[in-house]
């Protein structure tokens, strides 16, 4: 039980470490990835959506298909597929880090907050 615990506890760091770089190369406040609701926010923002798409989000069954948009959008604006978009989304504790970490730049405008 011990150990996985840890190993659930190292994931979970490592996806909002990727969370906090890939919002640092999207140029918004790394320390947004930590707070609820506004990373919700700061997401919509990145995929150049309206501060209104976060309502969306908090929809049973609409935050599906508003999640897998939203991401594939982000993963567009990092020069990635589509695929790797859903890959965002159902698969987010890989791919995040990947965007995170990875040499992936951002090529859209700063996100303004």
């Amino acid at each position: 039980m011990g150990i996985v615990l840890i190993i659930y506890l190292a994931v979970f760091v490592l996806v909002i470490a990727g969370y906090w770089k890939m919002f640092e190369k999207a140029g918004a406040k790394g320390w947004m990835a930590i707070i609820p609701i506004l990373n919700l926010y700061v997401l919509a923002k990145m995929a150049g959506k309206s501060g209104w798409w976060v309502v969306l989000m908090l929809i049973p069954f609409v935050n599906f298909v508003v999640i897998f948009i939203i991401f594939i959008e982000i993963a567009h604006r990092f020069d990635r597929s589509t695929g790797f978009g859903v890959g965002m989304t159902l698969l987010g504790f890989i791919f995040v880090p990947i965007i995170g970490f990875g040499d992936a730049a951002w090529t859209a405008e700063p996100v303004d907050i």
